[in-house]
């Protein structure tokens, strides 16, 4: 019986090399899926750059978790040491090398935002790797073994780096180590798929060429495209102001859903859900608020995704939840007493009821401990302390 794989090519943009099922030795990866006698391994980095991810983000974790479902292994890469150097694809300038502890901070709030997405229980379903593991270990000889599968030419091709050339930008020898380090994660893991945005295609082809080095079956590429950002014209991104973070408060998350401009719904839809394509609501505010409720489901749970469309439905705006400034708050701090002096009760005596019975969220995840305790600022930064269904305040430095 053929196999299905609406999965697979949901949201594909493109899939290297394209195989030749005539052909045992370049079979397409759905021959490959379909006789593999065990999971495969299906690999994914991300260089921890940053404490919060977007939904531009989540794109190919979501892929991933597919790929889990589908009985495979994914083997989540955590550039812990490849973040020191920074990813040049698409920059036209050099990365700020990271510190190890900007780099270990960053990493454990990723895997915390990307467990809603990914299977975290299932024996067998992910493996969560750090690229020094290997890469710390790599001896001169070996790095100049690494350095000699590739010559300037090649990596003067890269879109990145051509550019810069082009320009006469700086362009640091370390970072030509990039594409060859994140390949060799690839030869390290024994990848048999990788995964990645459309500008990732040259550091993925860089990994099948050094699998061939090392005498190792090369990987599929599957490549996947970048989220245009709320704005409708350019890619999500924190700098532009035109993103939806992960962790963002279900209100604010909805409040920005449902106003994705009608050209990119089939997009979002696509890409951030599993619901049929061929059975969306014809009216386009329909569409949006059905993208919010599903979205916001995902990360947050029903009750949080029905409570924020009760909230929009009640006048609510984005950006209108207020904030207050932890500066005046003494630490350590008890929840019941945060809930008074942000305003959000008007005693703690009605704090610590209203926590008993429910009614406090702190980022979306409900609080029912009255002796939930803050040992400072750095805790609470940029949450939102939710009271009832209609009360929020965003918690700032």
């Amino acid at each position: 019986m053929e196999k299905n794989f609406d999965w697979l090519h949901r949201g594909t943009v493109e899939i290297f090399p394209q195989g030749d099922d005539s052909d045992k030795e370049s079979a397409s990866l759905e021959k490959l899926l379909s006789t593999a006698s065990k999971p495969l391994r299906i690999k994914f980095g991300i260089d921890p750059t940053g404490a919060d991810i977007h939904l531009g983000h989540s794109i190919p974790m979501r892929k991933l978790r597919a790929f889990q479902d589908n009985g495979h292994t994914a083997v989540l890469i955590i550039g812990d040491f490849t973040a020191r150097i920074g990813d040049p694809s698409g920059k036209s300038e050099t990365r700020r090398q990271l510190t190890q502890a900007e780099v270990e901070q960053n990493a454990k709030s990723y895997l915390d935002q990307v467990r809603p997405i990914l299977d975290f229980e299932t024996p067998g379903r992910l493996e969560v790797r750090y690229n020094s593991e290997w890469l710390e270990k790599l001896d001169l000889g070996q790095i100049l073994e690494l350095l000699s599968t590739m010559t300037v030419g090649q990596m003067l091709a890269k879109e990145g780096f051509a550019e810069r050339y082009k320009k006469e930008n700086p362009i640091f020898i370390h970072e030509f180590l990039y594409p060859l380090m994140q390949g060799y994660d690839s030869v390290a893991v024994s990848s048999d798929v990788e995964l990645g945005a459309t500008d990732q295609k040259f550091n993925i082809a860089v990994g099948r060429d050094l699998q061939r080095h090392f005498h190792q079956k090369p990987q599929f590429g599957l490549l996947l495209p970048i989220l245009v950002g709320t704005d409708g014209v350019q890619k999500m991104s924190k700098s532009l102001n035109n993103y939806i973070a992960v962790k963002e408060h279900p209100s604010q998350k909805y409040q920005k859903l449902q106003g994705v401009p009608d050209e990119l719904l089939s997009q979002y839809f696509e890409l951030l859900t599993e619901l049929p394509l061929d059975n969306l609501p014809e009216n386009p505010r329909d569409r949006q608020k059905l993208l919010a409720k599903e979205v916001v489901t995902q990360y947050h749970g029903e009750q949080a995704a029905q409570e924020a469309e009760l909230a929009a439905t009640s006048g609510g705006k984005t950006g209108e939840v207020p904030e207050y400034s932890l500066a005046q708050v003494e630490f350590p701090a008890k929840l019941f007493y945060l809930l008074n002096v942000s305003g959000l009760c008007k005693s703690g005596g009605e704090g610590r009821r209203k926590i008993q019975e429910g009614g406090v969220r702190l980022d979306g995840q409900k609080v029912t401990d009255t002796d939930t305790t803050f040992d400072n600022s750095t805790q609470l930064q940029g949450k939102v302390l939710q009271l009832g269904k209609n009360k929020f305040v965003k918690l700032v430095n």
